[in-house]
């Protein structure tokens, strides 16, 4: 896995074999991110179910000031951070280990807002329209603020609560919306 543009383009991200993760395709990645370009620059980010940290990572390499990387997986916790490391973004990178709801919860309550979400589970891990709602309910998007599932072509509704479907795209059997504040 490597980073596909910015800073830190042709780098490598290790953790393309963490047991109950699944890497996002380059050329999905590559998309997702021309898709959302003109929301990365200086943006606070949250990469819920990190991984890798392969999404938070790219974000930071085109210009996101701070990425929130979550996971409730101690292996991926630990290649997180490595990541981290291996590419010296430290100082724009938290790293948390918990479940999405705690995160979500504690987010809220520390007052903290994000410009971009990136929520890609594992696909038997069906949560997408409870993090929308909780999202959306606990108000974690800035103004302009985007929230940019990956899944496996499920049938999303348009509309959760405040956030509407700004776009979408198909990639065989996975596909990318993404939701913003109407």
């Amino acid at each position: 896995m490597k980073v596909i543009s910015g800073t830190l383009k042709g780098r490598n991200i290790q953790g393309f074999n963490i047991d109950g993760t699944r890497p996002t395709m380059d050329r999905v990645k590559e998309s997702l991110f021309a898709m959302i370009q003109n929301n990365i620059k200086e943006s606070i980010v949250l990469d819920l179910f990190a991984g890798s940290g392969n999404l938070g990572i790219e974000a930071i390499s085109n210009g996101a000031n701070t990425c929130y990387f979550i996971d409730n997986n101690k292996e991926a916790i630990k290649t997180i951070n490595q990541n981290i490391s291996n590419l010296n973004i430290k100082s724009n990178s938290k790293v948390i280990l918990s479940d999405w709801k705690k995160a979500l919860n504690d987010f809220s309550n520390q007052g903290i807002k994000f410009d971009l979400i990136f929520v890609d589970p594992p696909y038997d891990y069906n949560v997408y329209e409870k993090i929308l709602e909780k999202v959306s309910s606990l108000n974690l998007l800035n103004d302009n603020g985007l929230i940019i599932l990956e899944h496996s072509n499920l049938k999303l509704k348009d509309t959760y609560n405040n956030l509407n479907l700004y776009k979408q795209k198909k990639y065989g059997n996975k596909s990318v919306n993404i939701y913003k504040i109407n």
